[in-house]
């Protein structure tokens, strides 16, 4: 409901500003709107069918560690933290093998999978709820951590920065630049997640279960972090692209060699997967293209330079950069539609350029983020859950958090 207010507010906005202009003299504006309109509807149909070699071949990967057992190999590693966060769960019950087969999901950028996980997990859950109007603590845990979730690889960011490079003619351009930004930020944003609701449900969170694997995940971080901090900015984004393509392809090999051991065959599982990815990438050509014509009549009618005008005065007035601003938008459509957010990322890297800081600043947040309104309403609608408690105040502070530490990771990184 909020995101067809948004979309229809940019028409009649933009409509409306060039209905004055003509009336002003502007007999132009008009038919410039048209063709943004066009022109978007067109780029939105490129972006999306170039996107299909891309997650044809990811699905396909995933497919093979899937039935090669890496998937549920991870699941049962992390298992033992997720018993400190959802007390409330009985050790042993399906929820916890939803719950972490999920977040599993979320964490290797499979998000065709993601969701039919979370809902049933969402369902197990249920089962446990004396109030079934009423979120339980394990609900809001579980749904908080899946809208601040971490992210290893942003996948389909990745995909669309690679295709924007084709399109704006960049040779050699490395699109994983930004998996140790968005891994940063990301962190920030679970963490953040887990220390509000762990905070209001009165977990304790020192238990050597939880610190222990979240200090090493944070050390290895750090490290990173603290060897990149001693190159300049070009070449510690030329490593930060090694580092991020290294890992990926270390991925690939882990699931393709545990497949050959396990005896898969792993030719007829790539194919069986990358057949999803047609699907995938056709069925977000209208979210992209809605979006992307919204936003092309909004910028044509001058209203876009207007809003990031009045904006750019008012934090230039607090003293601070004003570079990051391009990029902020598509963190604020992101609590409310990632279609919506996909589309306004597009529109940066196309004003500014795909290398540029702001379309790195907002691939890094479109990766690092995820929409709580749609995960909130989906999530407990299938349910049949009304009184969402703190589930929403805890995700979105999480959300704030994790946008302010993508500015920051990109300053960082990238300044």
């Amino acid at each position: 409901m909020v995101l067809n207010f948004v979309w229809l507010g940019f028409f009649l906005s933009a409509f409306v500003a060039a209905l004055g202009q003509t009336l002003a003299g502007d007999w132009t504006v008009f038919p410039r709107l048209l063709t943004a309109m066009f022109d978007a509807a067109r780029t939105g149909f490129d972006i999306s069918i170039g996107l299909v070699g891309m997650m044809a071949l990811w699905l396909g990967l995933m497919k093979i560690g899937e039935r090669a057992g890496m998937i549920d190999a991870f699941a049962r590693g992390v298992n033992p933290v997720f018993r400190h966060l959802f007390p409330g769960v009985p050790r042993g019950h399906p929820a916890q093998g939803a719950m972490t087969m999920n977040l599993s999901a979320n964490l290797l950028g499979l998000d065709n999978a993601a969701t039919p996980l979370g809902l049933k997990a969402m369902q197990e859950l249920q089962s446990l709820n004396p109030k079934p109007d009423t979120a339980t603590n394990a609900q809001i845990m579980f749904l908080v951590l899946n809208t601040a979730g971490l992210t290893l690889i942003p996948t389909s960011v990745i995909a669309i920065r690679q295709t924007l490079a084709v399109k704006q003619g960049l040779v050699g351009f490395n699109a994983a630049d930004i998996f140790l930004p968005t891994l940063v930020a990301t962190a920030c944003s679970l963490l953040s997640a887990l220390v509000a609701v762990a905070w209001v449900q009165r977990l304790p969170l020192w238990r050597a279960g939880l610190l222990l694997p979240f200090a090493g995940f944070a050390a290895v971080v750090g490290a990173l972090v603290l060897w990149l901090s001693h190159y300049p900015p070009d070449q510690a984004a030329q490593l930060m692209g090694l580092v991020g393509a290294g890992f990926i392809l270390a991925v690939v090999a882990a699931f393709l060699v545990a497949g050959a051991l396990r005896r898969v065959n792993v030719y007829d599982a790539f194919i069986d997967g990358a057949k999803d990815g047609f699907g995938v990438a056709v069925g977000i050509i209208p979210y992209l293209v809605a979006m992307l014509v919204a936003i092309a009549v909004f910028r044509a009618a001058g209203l876009m330079d207007l809003l990031m005008g009045a904006i750019t005065a008012g934090v230039s007035a607090l003293g601070l950069p004003t570079d990051f601003l391009p990029a902020l938008p598509v963190g604020l459509m992101k609590v409310l539609s990632g279609s919506g957010a996909r589309g306004l990322m597009v529109d940066v890297m196309q004003t500014h350029g795909v290398d540029s800081f702001a379309g790195k600043l907002a691939a890094i947040i479109q990766g690092s983020t995820e929409t709580t309104f749609y995960v909130l309403a989906v999530y407990f609608g299938s349910v049949g859950v009304k009184h969402t408690r703190h589930a929403l105040p805890c995700a979105l502070f999480a959300d704030a958090v994790g946008l302010v530490a993508a500015i920051a990771v990109a300053y960082l990184f990238f300044r």
